[in-house]
């Protein structure tokens, strides 16, 4: 379990960071305010996604 979640956790973010930058990148071109709004959407799922992930590699670390 711990040597998944080692794995995890970086792709988690990484999918985060992107997630935000393509929502970002729309927003600057001025593409649909409901794309926008729906990868803002993503984003914050897989923030939680990743905070979930983190908090279990820390706590099976120990």
């Amino acid at each position: 379990m711990d040597s998944l979640l080692v794995y995890l956790v970086p792709i988690s973010v990484g999918l985060v960071f992107i997630v935000l930058v393509l929502g970002l990148i729309n927003m600057l071109r001025g593409g649909t305010a409901s794309l926008s709004q729906k990868l803002m959407r993503w984003r914050v799922g897989l923030q939680f996604f990743a905070i979930v992930l983190l908090m279990a590699a820390l706590y099976f670390s120990t």
